[in-house]
């Protein structure tokens, strides 16, 4: 039932308010008609205007638990937000009014909520005041900031580490092969961290749980654009950015504190299909010398993707496999996803029934889904009962011998559904702490939040004397205090690769240090250099993982051959041997709330020039500088560096696809032996300290240890030691000048490097705790050191095997093909084009408004092309090959033209062009041309039909639809919970149709030759739509090809 607050009319405005609940069947003093359509209207937008002209004054609110309200429209409400300090100096809270304070919903992204709402006696001003707008039941707050001010932040997004100029949607999204334009993925963070070209930087964080445009396009100016109420939350302005990302964690909490053994290197696969492989791949990494620490187990060790079961003829016991593993220095991670099988007779089913703890529809009824078991339903993790049940359901799965367990497809995920999620007007019946019962569009992003909650406590009730670890894929601001992530299902592509650096770098400077990739790219498959690389950086993230899926190839390290083994080999030593350098970073994180991975201009926030440095990136000190261009190792880059001294170094292991290392002048950093898994290290081992001096002589450095797992380090169970270096009179003397924890040193030798530079350097052997003296070289010593170094780094790097960047996989009649794109870049557009298989535009991107409405993989899915009513039929499965290409300095057109053979005798042509004289426009112009027809069959052709089949990317699925007039004058609006339609005759558009996206404001027009489409479809998936053109279908000649010339263009809504 649904519940609407009807005004009476406007005349009698005066008069209160009831509260009517309508059936399907309308209500007789509802102006609002048919309910059902309400409801549709509802998920589509959270407001909307009545068209009844006696109601112009009303609008429909979704009000929360299946309930919606008509008011009264006055005049939008506008003007500069009241304030009040909290939490610490230099923290303000923003509202629209002292009403709007004590009506905004609590906070879910403070780890302490109460701090939001308790003012503190500070005599400070906030320097920069936000001014808000409210209209319709919307919230637009604009910030505005000095002119040449830098934005980063909004969480986990894709594209380019400087957010200035782009917008994104906090909505999170099972967003399967994402690309650079995607506008929404599987986390969201409603915080912006703008740095000022002095150096100085703030943060504002908009508060509110609910879908949030972030707005960074027009200059130095934030917008944050929600449902009404929501406080914003501005952190400085400091005098750097890791200033204000410490400030921030004082609210939102750090990243809890990691078992030392998930930072090693961690391998997964959808799916190692049986515990005896598992057992097989972990006993490889040992006889190859590959170090790796964590095996994964995907969805089919359950028993038909039930959670918490096994299956129980390839993984029967668990237990037993666990241990084998555990004796080889392993660690096992398992996964649970949301979605509980909706059959009676699984225990788990009937226990959560029995319980009362699963989602409803507004009926009241439990809301059941399609995800991988078929029928689900979904626990309510915003209720402290469905919480406590999920958590002691996992407390009981960990005595499985369960290590870690991996949350997936939490954001909640939902098959078959053009959202990709549950409707947005299921309930919640949360606690009153979280805000109540509200609909799904309330608690939509924070639920995957809450699962990760509910399982890291689950695992701390299952054993006190070990840290949980939980690895989750949906999230919000204020996940790190429970789980780690990743960056969900990337592309095994060079543009995924790049995009992985700063991916990472935004999770960090948004408050989730513990992040990083699918090495190697999830779908699809990488190439001997595209893994080589992608494991030579990362090797260097906060997290470590390698994981692909299924259909694939083989992605472990040695899959490659052995040139690329011998890279990954090199990649996981160097991690493990800085272990100890990254696990104190994770302690001062944990302790102070500082970044592990941080963008480069975090070392200088006053060098301009460093602001957009998108392929290296600062562990501390030292700083990490990869290459993500195919063509180019990373000795081959010039590297971009802070100013002062930065130290080039490395293990002896220098090759053209491992990142180039620099230590900062002025600092010291701890690195360990080579091991194959973190518990094969002995407190005793020799430490070594790698120490680059300042232009003072001088150099200081820090190392964190405790027993790696549990909690004696918060009761001082550690020891941590500060180590400093200083020259005078031409002496260096290293010495531990401060320990704080009761541990006891370990005794043991220290190793000190002193770097020169040039990759030169000097060492010395003392015992740690004791100083350490080395006699400097002269000048000309130096000198001839660092020109040795140098020819051996270059000799390695000659020696070095350069590894192929060919498919030997991929290629269906036995031979290599590239799949690299072709850029396709002129005016309004941004396209990448695979001459490989199908031919396929992968990208269409168009660039003014920065939306890719196109994104796809190299095998599947976007724009194809086929010659025959059949889907899939011949088009899309052969080889492509490029025939023409012109280039935009002709002076008339940027143009790639290609040609696949569809046999007998038959070639379907495509010519992409982007015109000088009109660059908005994007024209394809396919064809079915009879190159060699035999005269047997008098010239002809078999039956064919060219069929254009485009699948566009859905960046707001609610707020989509297809829209035209037809020949016969009739118009259409076609949303997403229609079925699929064909338009013959003179139900076919007039010529052109368009794609609307209501939240973006913006509209896709395809127009075309009415002469050459003969039919049209509309078929909606899930996240994506196919707007198809058809021709006739029949045989052709040389005389007569088929053809369809169409055209794309992107504009405003309000311009239409």
């Amino acid at each position: 039932m649904l519940s609407i607050s009807t005004p009476p009319p406007a005349a009698a405005a005066a008069a209160a308010v009831p509260s009517v609940p309508l059936t399907r069947s309308s209500h007789p003093s509802c102006p609002l008609g048919n309910p059902s359509r309400i409801h549709r209207r509802l998920r589509r937008s959270p407001s909307f205007q009545l068209r009844n002209p006696e109601y112009q004054r009303w609008w429909l609110r979704c009000v929360g638990g299946g309930t919606v309200a008509l008011e009264e429209m006055t005049e939008p409400t506008s003007g500069k937000m009241v304030f009040e300090p909290i939490l610490e100096d230099g923290v303000f809270r923003f509202d629209c009014s002292g009403d709007d304070r004590g009506a905004a919903f609590p906070s879910l992204s403070f780890a302490d909520p109460k701090v939001r709402e308790t003012p503190i006696m500070v005599h400070k001003r906030p320097e920069f005041v936000p001014e808000f707008q409210c209209l319709h039941g919307r919230q637009i707050v604009t910030i505005q900031l000095p002119d040449g001010t830098s934005f980063y932040g909004t969480g986990e997004v894709s594209g380019q580490l400087e957010r200035t100029g782009t917008r994104i949607f906090t909505w999170n999204t099972d967003a399967w092969g994402y690309g650079s334009g995607t506008t929404s993925l599987y986390q969201s963070h409603p915080w912006v961290l703008a740095v000022f070209s002095d150096g100085r930087s703030l943060g504002f964080l908009a508060d509110t749980t609910r879908r949030c445009e972030v707005d960074l396009r027009q200059n130095s100016t934030i917008k944050f654009t929600a449902a009404a109420v929501y406080p914003v939350i501005s952190f400085g302005p400091f005098d750097s950015p890791a200033e204000v990302l410490k400030s921030l964690s004082h609210a939102i909490g750090t990243v809890f504190m990691p078992p030392k053994w998930s930072l090693g290197y961690h391998q997964c696969r959808w799916s190692y299909d049986s515990d005896q492989k598992v057992l097989k791949t972990a006993r490889t990494f040992r006889e190859k010398g590959i170090p790796c620490d964590v095996i994964w187990m995907d969805i089919d060790y359950m028993d038909g993707f039930r959670c918490f079961t096994f299956d129980q003829d390839h993984f029967p016991d668990p237990k037993s496999m666990v241990k084998d593993l555990h004796a080889i220095g392993f660690k096992a991670i398992w996964m649970l996803d949301p979605g509980i099988k909706h059959e009676e007779g699984y225990f788990v089913y009937d226990k959560g029934s029995k319980s009362d703890v699963w989602i409803q529809k507004a009926d009241g009824k439990p809301f059941v889904g399609e995800v991988w078991p078929g029928p689900c339903v979904f626990p309510d993790f915003t209720n402290e009962k469905t919480r406590s049940w999920w958590a002691n359901s996992v407390k009981d799965f960990v005595s499985n011998g369960v290590d870690g367990i991996w949350n997936d497809m939490n954001e909640p995920a939902v098959f078959k559904s053009v959202t990709k999620t549950m409707p947005e007007s299921n309930i919640h019946r949360g606690d009153s702490e979280f805000g109540g019962c509200q609909n799904h569009s309330h608690y939509h992003n924070v639920y995957g939040m809450l699962m990760a909650r509910s399982t890291f406590e689950g695992m701390k009730m299952a054993s006190g004397q070990k840290r949980p670890f939980v690895l989750t894929r949906a999230g919000f601001i204020g996940s790190q205090r429970y789980a780690a992530t990743w960056t969900g299902d990337n592309l095994a592509n060079w543009d995924n690769l790049h995009m992985s650096i700063p991916m990472v770098l935004q999770l960090s400077i948004s408050g989730q240090p513990l992040s990083g990739p699918d090495i190697g790219g999830f779908a699809g498959n990488a190439t001997p250099r595209l893994f080589g690389r992608w494991m030579g950086v990362g090797a260097m993230f906060p997290f470590s993982r390698g994981h692909s899926e299924a259909g694939t190839v083989d992605h472990e390290p040695w899959s490659f051959g052995e040139e690329c083994e011998e890279v990954c080999r090199l990649a996981l030593l160097r991690r493990y041997r800085l272990l100890p350098h990254i696990y104190t970073l994770f302690y001062i994180a944990h302790t102070k709330g500082t970044p592990v991975a941080a963008p480069v201009f975090f070392a200088d926030p006053q060098d301009s020039s460093l602001r957009a440095v998108e392929n290296s990136f600062l562990l501390g000190p030292l700083l990490i500088c990869a290459s993500t261009a195919p063509d180019q190792g990373s000795h081959e880059l010039s590297h971009v560096l802070p100013k002062g001294i930065w130290m080039k170094f490395d293990f002896c292991d220098s090759h053209p696809d491992l990142p180039t290392m620099y230590l900062q002048g002025g600092s010291i950093i701890p690195v360990g032996l080579p091991l194959q898994h973190v518990y094969e290290a002995n407190p005793i081992d020799e430490l070594s300290l790698f120490i680059a001096l300042d232009n003072f002589g001088r150099a200081h450095g820090v190392l964190f240890e405790d027993d790696g797992d549990g909690y004696e380090y918060t009761q001082g169970g550690f020891l941590l030691t500060y180590y400093v270096a200083e020259l005078r009179s031409s002496i260096i003397t290293v010495k531990v000048s401060n320990t704080e924890g009761s541990w006891r040193r370990p005794t043991r030798n220290l190793h000190v490097y002193i770097l020169l530079g040039g990759g030169a350097m000097m060492d010395a052997v003392g015992v740690d705790g004791e100083e350490i003296q080395i006699a400097m070289p002269s000048k000309s010593e130096v000198n001839d050191l660092v020109l040795a170094s140098e020819n051996e780094y270059k000799t390695r790097l000659e020696q070095a095997k350069c590894l192929s960047d060919a498919d030997e996989h991929s290629g269906q009649k036995g031979i290599e093909l590239s799949r690299t794109p072709v850029d396709l870049k002129n005016g309004d557009w941004s396209l990448k084009v695979v001459p490989w298989i199908g031919g396929r535009i992968i990208s269409m991107k168009h660039m003014p408004s920065g939306t890719q409405w196109l994104h796809s993989r190299v095998e599947v899915d976007g724009y194809e092309e086929y010659s025959g009513v059949e889907y899939r039929s011949a088009g899309c499965s052969e080889e492509y090959e490029v025939v023409g290409r012109n280039l935009e300095q002709s002076g008339v057109e940027e143009s790639l033209s290609l040609e696949g053979n569809i046999g007998g005798g038959l070639v379907l042509q495509r010519k992409i062009s982007i015109m000088k004289d009109n660059p908005k426009i994007l024209i394809i112009d396919s064809g079915i041309v009879a190159r060699s027809v035999g005269a047997g069959s008098g010239g002809f052709s078999r039956l064919v039909c060219l069929r254009v089949h485009p699948t566009f990317t859905l960046l707001h699925p609610t707020e989509v639809f297809v829209r035209f007039n037809s020949i016969d004058g009739s118009k259409h609006e076609i949303w997403p919970d229609t079925a699929e339609q064909y338009f013959e005759g003179n139900l076919r558009p007039n010529g052109e149709w368009m794609l609307v996206d209501k939240c973006s404001g913006l509209s896709l027009i395809n127009r075309f030759d009415i002469n050459q489409v003969n039919k049209c479809l509309v078929h909606w998936g899930c996240g994506t739509v196919n707007l198809e053109l058809w021709s006739e279908e029949r045989p052709v000649s040389k005389d007569t090809p088929l053809k369809i010339s169409h055209t794309y263009q992107v504009m405003e809504i309000s311009k239409l």
